[in-house]
């Protein structure tokens, strides 16, 4: 399932669910399996949450409207829900008739995924840490300052927080911050879907609620500044973060999946060019493992967000050997990873 949080036409953020070109508005959706439906809260946090005034918003119940609307609309759900298969389902004309044919009291539980907004998957993220998990990125990034990956990288997967409320979603514009050296940083990210202290790498994964791309900006000259302080990037990251374009759920990822990684193509163009190529499955630490030691000692939330780190060779910095030249206003940065579909932003 791919969640997504939108703005449809009446102009009120709310959370939805792609299927093939539209978005299951589920508000609207929800009185197809809920009696009293009204008054229930359809944003992300609370979908994750599982509120205990509201245990009707859950994920499952998500699930669950998502193959109500397509059994309404006569439609294979299990074949719609197929990634592999919805290019070839949206050129056979399956979803044609799906957008606007569907209402409740008039409301409209199909829109056009062209006709709303769609905003990050979370646009308020609980926490966000971002890790610093891929050993090629740190060996060029060190390489760069005569120094060599530390001993102690290899021991636990480090991370900072970064701003969670300076989020952004996908086709938001970034306002340049006050750098010369603008750069993106092509990462993966991981959502929390289920609380937990302490949890074990192998259970890792029933504490995911899905998976999204994610845009670390940077800017380097400050970082460059920052770092003799020994406190990790702080302003350097402090003004943007871009999360989207959808939130993907495990189990559409699970023919990617490969020994606690996932085998994932990451992309990253500017103003149409690729600069960057890789792969998440290169990951020195799991996921399990980042999952692991982030909820050492501390609590997990629904909503926490965890960064993978940037993919080897998936910014500027290791491409230019840290000169230059960096991102200017008009840019337009997009960055794309298998089945997470592809986020897009232009600098201002």
């Amino acid at each position: 399932m791919r969640l997504v949080t939108f703005i449809p036409p009446d102009g009120v953020a709310r959370a939805g669910a792609l299927l093939g070109p539209t978005v299951i508005d589920l508000a609207s959706a929800a009185p197809l399996a809920l009696e009293e439906a009204g008054d229930l809260r359809w944003d992300m946090l609370s979908l994750l949450r599982g509120d205990p005034d509201q245990a009707e918003v859950n994920l499952e119940m998500a699930a669950d409207l998502v193959a109500a609307v397509a059994q309404v609309a006569g439609i294979d759900y299990q074949a719609a829900t197929d990634p592999l298969l919805e290019d070839q389902l949206i050129a056979d004309g399956m979803f044609v008739d799906l957008s606007g044919g569907i209402s409740i009291g008039g409301e409209a539980m199909v829109l056009p995924l062209d006709q709303v907004r769609i905003l990050a998957p979370l646009p308020r993220p609980s926490s966000i840490r971002d890790f610093y998990a891929f050993e090629e990125h740190v060996a060029n990034a060190r390489r760069q300052r005569g120094l060599e990956v530390p001993a102690e990288w290899y021991r636990f997967p480090a991370f900072y927080f970064s701003n969670h409320q300076a989020v952004y979603g996908p086709g938001d514009e970034i306002a340049m911050p006050r750098t010369d050296a603008l750069d993106y940083e092509l990462e993966l990210a991981i959502v929390i879907g289920k609380a937990g202290r302490d949890i074990d790498p192998e259970d890792a994964i029933e504490h995911i609620a899905g998976f999204t791309i994610m845009n670390d900006w940077s800017a380097r000259d400050i970082q460059a500044d920052e770092r003799p302080v020994g406190l990790g990037p702080a302003k350097a990251k402090d003004f943007a973060t871009s999360l989207g374009p959808w939130l993907v759920t495990p189990d559409e990822l699970e023919i990617y999946a490969d020994e606690g990684r996932l085998n994932l193509t990451m992309q990253a163009r500017v103003n149409g060019f690729e600069r960057s190529r890789g792969n998440s499955a290169r990951m020195y630490f799991t996921i399990g493992d980042l999952i692991a030691h982030a909820s050492r000692d501390t609590m997990l939330y629904p909503g926490d967000v965890l960064g993978s780190g940037t993919v080897g060779g998936g910014c500027l910095l290791e491409l230019t050997a840290g000169y230059g030249p960096w991102l200017e206003r008009g840019d337009i940065v997009e960055l794309e990873i298998t089945g997470l579909g592809i986020l897009r932003n232009r600098v201002i």
